[in-house]
């Protein structure tokens, strides 16, 4: 997406910290490397009741250790709201976990749709060696709760077992 009013977020490697299991391969690594890019069109006030906020994520190809990248994960503020992401390009995962910390993950492909309920955190993981580029669509009161996962984390992390990712 280009042009006003796109608002355009990068996470480097050093601004996710606590993401990834292994910390020593995390603290050996090129600290500016790009790990994903948010971009967003925002047309109503944040928190406004009844509109729609539209974006893309775009999460680089590698791994931490054997943990592939990832976007930090959340919870909507408005625990009530739900989303759709869908794939564009790439392959991924999208990782969700409900508040009793069962987590499941959904193949993430171009043309694949996935709804995301509300009391649902989610996140996204590039299993692939291209960027995984995910659409999605969310409600303007939503909000964002980023802290639950920060410091409790999910229950499962998406990891590259014999080749493939796994869900341990």
């Amino acid at each position: 997406m280009t042009g006003e009013p796109i608002i355009n977020q990068t996470r480097k490697l050093k601004d996710i910290p606590g993401i990834f299991q292994d910390e020593k391969a995390y603290s050996e690594m090129d600290q500016e490397q790009l790990a994903y890019t948010v971009q967003s069109w925002l047309p109503v006030a944040d928190g406004t009741p009844g509109g729609l906020f539209f974006g893309a994520s775009t999460i680089y190809p590698g791994k931490v250790g054997n943990e592939y990248f990832m976007t930090k994960g959340h919870f909507h503020s408005q625990s009530d709201r739900a989303e759709f992401y869908w794939g564009v390009q790439g392959k991924g995962m999208l990782i969700l976990m409900d508040r009793n910390r069962n987590t499941w993950a959904e193949e993430v492909f171009p043309g694949s749709l996935h709804y995301i309920g509300g009391e649902i955190a989610h996140r996204l993981a590039n299993t692939g060696n291209e960027n995984l580029i995910v659409g999605a669509c969310w409600p303007s009161d939503a909000g964002h709760d980023y802290d639950e996962i920060a410091v409790n984390g999910f229950s499962a992390r998406l990891v590259e077992v014999d080749g493939k990712p796994k869900l341990v």
